[in-house]
């Protein structure tokens, strides 16, 4: 297992201006480091996105590679996550989400108690938020990686957008380790884990793999065999699919498509011909299951 991450993070010098940063090139561009950073207490504030100020300005982060139980859910959208993640976790109810939620944001605010660092190539992190936030990573005042302490602790799972670290490490090394802590802490019955039902996890998992499929089946059939169903899942779409959205000809939806699985959006960087810029305009219409 790897030990406390190294950081050993070249310093870039100048700081990128906050909203020529927003751009596409910035996908997996050079990290900026944000030193003394600080929590701002916001309501809006869990486990895996909250508002910072760091050298005069303040930027809500998404943590890369981990997701947190919701804290609340007000909204329909909002609804099916927490149902997600229930099932995910094999929790008895949806207030178990909530409550766990809770939990992952307090041990935010404990470990973010004393200033920080923050890596971040200001990739923009679409999200319900007013704000325009990025993602980022966050080295706490100990050199604990949070995202990784959080799965470690059982306070979150190894999921969602990830790159290469600041010290380095390749994605698909991080996105391995961390899967490494999500079944150690799975095994210890750490965190949230101390809540699932191991009879009924498989199930639960099931109904939202049939879930998720029943809805596939109804944007179908609601937009027609003929006419693709937006946001296309880059693993399951066929090559005509992908040729319907604007930037992708025979060649790279052929090369999309034999690159399968994908196990983020982010996958296609690695397919020859695909540019930061273009993956960026190509979100609203794909995804990766």
């Amino acid at each position: 297992m790897m030990k406390t991450m190294r950081w050993l993070v070249p310093v870039f010098a100048g700081l990128v201006l906050f909203t020529g940063a927003l751009c596409a090139s910035a996908e997996n561009g050079p990290f900026t480091r944000l030193a003394g950073a600080v929590l701002v207490a916001q309501a809006g504030n869990d486990g895996d996105s909250f508002l910072i100020e760091a050298e005069g300005r303040r930027i809500r982060i998404r943590l890369y590679f981990v997701d947190t139980p919701e804290l609340e859910a007000s909204w329909d959208v909002d609804v099916r996550r927490v149902r997600e993640q229930m099932r995910y976790f094999g929790l008895p109810n949806e207030r178990k989400v909530i409550g766990y939620g809770q939990q992952a944001a307090a041990f935010v605010r404990g470990r973010l108690a004393a200033p920080f660092e923050v890596y971040t190539s200001f990739a923009s992190a679409l999200g319900r938020s007013p704000d325009n936030r990025v993602y980022a990573f966050v080295r706490t005042a100990d050199g604990r990686d949070l995202g990784e302490w959080l799965v470690q602790e059982g306070l979150a799972r190894a999921y969602g957008v990830g790159r290469e670290m600041p010290d380095g490490t390749s994605r698909d090394e991080m996105r391995a380790h961390l899967a490494d802590l999500e079944a150690t802490a799975m095994l210890k019955r750490a965190g949230i884990w101390a809540s699932t039902d191991s009879e009924r996890l498989a199930v639960l998992r099931a109904e939202q793999r049939k879930e998720d499929g029943e809805l596939r089946a109804v944007r179908l059939d609601l937009h027609g065999a003929g006419q693709p169903s937006f946001p296309l899942d880059i693993n399951t779409c066929t090559v005509k699919e992908l040729e319907s959205v604007r930037g992708i000809g025979p060649t790279l939806a052929r090369r999309i498509v034999e690159a399968r699985p994908h196990s983020t959006l982010e996958n296609l960087l690695k397919i020859r011909g695909i540019r930061p810029a273009q993956l960026q305009t190509w979100r609203e219409f794909l995804v990766a299951n």
